[in-house]
């Protein structure tokens, strides 16, 4: 614990009670410091060829953490572009099983077609909605809305029983909850939460033999051999997921390097360990104010009924939640104290 500590205030330094992970991670001083030195490469006009191995180290990192071969990760910009490939792979008429008020990025590529059939069922319903006929399931492994933690080995158990395909983001888990991303043909997350990176990166898990998708977005990142592929069509595409690539933006993986090594070094487990021991102090702290949190057993986002229109409030006193329709969503990570739950729990009861 004490490693871990001491790593933590060494990286995070908070102006306020920052409690929004759900909505954007905070930088780690040593994201900072190599997002600071890459500015002064393009400015000073020196070789960015050292940025494309923070490229390449990103996606070993994320394939590290998603327990999957390198070759299945993808990089590219947004969940919403790597839904868009997947939801252009259907046929006509296939039908496409999701959560109710699930992530938009996760849904709406799916509604944008036009000729699919899209159903919506509660999150707890999901695996035993899954019946014949449909094609794929889509849904968040985390609910942004809420935290809830979606039963993603019986949605599997469900969905290989039909016959079914499996899409899941990631985006509100991979950091500080453990991942199978092997587990599901297809899955995706964004950078710039839990992992602690610069807005601008998203992975894509795909399987080894690409699960009939078309690299409809590919440029010349995405050749076998890029840097032979910048004129003409490309020649030939690369043999890995690296054919979804869309163009890095390089200075968000410089610094999301730097975070992902952060969330090696100081592991999964025990980030998740940490982020839900601070979510239950502020269930308990709600439960002594009378109020009561959305059920989301063992997540570490918290959405509370009735309080979200005290975000303004618990923003000037230097507290910083999400209003979600209504709700107070706080959401808990590695830099977070229990004087962080106590300050949302004082202003509360005020």
């Amino acid at each position: 614990m004490d490693t871990f500590e001491s790593l933590v205030r060494a990286e995070f330094t908070p102006k306020t009670t920052f409690l929004n992970t759900a909505s954007n991670g905070l930088l780690p001083a040593r994201a900072v410091a190599a997002l600071h030195e890459a500015a002064l490469l393009r400015a000073e006009g020196r070789p960015l060829t050292s940025l494309y191995e923070d490229v390449e180290a990103c996606r070993a990192a994320y394939a590290r953490l998603a327990g999957v071969p390198v070759v299945r990760v993808a990089l590219g910009a947004s969940v919403a572009a790597h839904t868009g490939v997947i939801a252009a792979s259907l046929p006509a008429g296939a039908e496409v099983l999701t959560a109710e008020g699930d992530f938009t990025s996760v849904l709406n590529p799916f509604h944008v077609r036009g000729d699919l059939k899209v159903r919506a069922v509660p999150l707890e319903r999901i695996a035993e909605s899954v019946r014949p006929g449909t094609a794929l399931v889509a849904v968040s492994a985390a609910q942004s809305a809420d935290g809830r933690i979606a039963d993603l080995p019986a949605l599997r158990e469900a969905a290989r029983a039909h016959g079914a395909r499996t899409y899941v983001d990631f985006s509100q888990a991979a950091g500080w909850l453990p991942i199978d991303a092997g587990a599901h043909d297809f899955s995706a997350a964004v950078s710039f939460k839990w992992l602690l990176g610069p807005h601008g990166a998203a992975f894509l898990v795909v399987p080894e033999d690409f699960g009939g998708l078309s690299p409809m977005l590919a440029g010349w990142v995405a050749g076998e051999e890029p840097w032979d592929s910048c004129y003409g069509p490309v020649a030939e595409l690369a043999h890995s997921a690296r054919r979804f690539d869309l163009s890095h933006a390089l200075f968000t993986y410089v610094g999301l390097r730097r975070s992902l090594e952060l969330v090696e070094e100081l592991g999964v487990a025990a980030i998740g360990a940490h982020d839900r021991s601070l979510a239950d102090r502020f269930r308990a702290g709600l439960a002594e104010l009378g109020r009561e949190a959305l059920p989301a057993p063992g997540s570490a986002i918290v959405s509370v009924p009735g309080l979200g229109s005290r975000q303004g409030e618990l923003a000037a006193a230097g507290v910083q939640v999400s209003d979600r329709s209504g709700n107070l969503r706080a959401a808990f990570h590695l830099y977070n104290t229990p004087a962080d739950v106590d300050r949302l729990l004082d202003v509360l009861s005020g």
